[in-house]
């Protein structure tokens, strides 16, 4: 299975560098590479194994109808994108934010080798469910 995972966030003058990217690999365990073209920015790219942190916490916080809405919303082609809380990362927890934040947000890209098999990875990540409890698991 093709797929990458694309994360970043930026540093704004009022955080730390070290604090933003323990947010970013307390739910995605990549390397990150700091680029500036203004403001700093941490970024890094993964695998498939990059999210099965992500899969786990997502069963863990209850969150599966939220993640599949959010994860089929932001699709265009082979490729998905969202954006989750910095902060609550920062605590090892997850949270999709309803707006723009005012210190930004951990984004995240995730693209596939086409379109079905991006649908088998959302549905591995966030299956849909009944009474919040998968209908169905894939194993990947």
């Amino acid at each position: 299975m093709n797929v990458i995972v694309r994360v970043s966030a930026l540093v704004h003058p009022t955080e730390v560098e070290e604090k933003v990217s323990k947010a970013i690999t307390n739910l995605f365990p990549v390397e990150l590479r700091l680029r500036d073209f203004g403001t700093p920015e941490l970024h890094g790219e993964g695998d498939l194994e990059s999210l099965r942190l992500l899969h786990r916490m997502l069963r863990e916080e209850l969150i599966l109808d939220t993640a599949r809405h959010i994860l089929l919303t932001g699709m265009e082609g082979n490729t998905t994108q969202f954006r989750l809380n910095k902060q609550v990362a920062f605590a090892g927890k997850l949270n999709f934010p309803g707006g723009e934040e005012s210190l930004g947000s951990i984004y995240v890209e995730i693209s596939a080798g086409d379109n079905d098999e991006l649908i088998r990875i959302i549905d591995w990540l966030a299956p849909e469910t009944i009474d919040g409890k998968p209908v169905g698991e894939i194993v990947l």
